[in-house]
């Protein structure tokens, strides 16, 4: 039985027998073509974001966007500006007590507390950390940033932490977020 004819009209071009649309090769090839254009394909990027370090990237026609912070492969990094502010409260575990505090220089602030796990992090300034400690304040230990883990506790930071292996990788993302927002 001969190959089955392509679908476009006037097209003579024959089908692949497990082609699973009846489209003779060039007019798959521009399907495809097509779709990627209005949706782009995922795949690891050519070398890791300047940005954020991710490897996985969106590949358009116009060029590759880093798949985690959008930025766009190949622009250059402004060096000479200052990095964008960008403010977290951190939650950090120590033994069975955990701290709930801000910062907008985690690395520099957490470098400085003596802790077994930084837990994660949520986008937030000083209102934010406030909020949650009045949230938890039954079990804070006095007036200091430390809490008793409960089971509350435990299920606000395992919400902010769902899906996230690494807590600095979201802290990257929003640095990124900001730098590409002020252009």
């Amino acid at each position: 039985m001969p190959d089955p004819d392509c679908l476009v009209p006037g097209c003579t071009g024959g089908v692949e027998a497990e082609a699973p649309v009846s489209l003779c090769a060039w007019h798959a090839a521009v399907t495809a073509e097509w779709s990627t254009a209005a949706s782009g394909i995922t795949d690891v990027l050519p070398v890791p974001c300047r940005l954020c370090g991710s490897r996985l990237g969106v590949r358009w026609p116009s060029g590759w966007l880093c798949a985690v912070c959008e930025w766009r492969h190949g622009d250059p990094v402004d060096d000479e500006l200052p990095p964008p502010r960008v403010d977290v409260v951190y939650y950090l575990r120590f033994d069975d007590r955990i701290k709930i505090g801000t910062t907008a220089r985690p690395r520099q602030r957490l470098a400085a507390i003596w802790h077994d796990e930084l837990l994660a992090f949520e986008p937030g300034d000083r209102l934010v950390e406030r909020r949650r400690h009045e949230s938890f304040a039954e079990e804070r230990y006095g007036r200091t940033e430390w809490f008793r883990r409960s089971p509350a506790l435990d299920a606000h930071v395992a919400a902010l932490s769902a899906g996230v292996d690494d807590p600095w990788a979201r802290y990257a993302r929003w640095t990124s977020e900001a730098i590409a927002r002020r252009g």
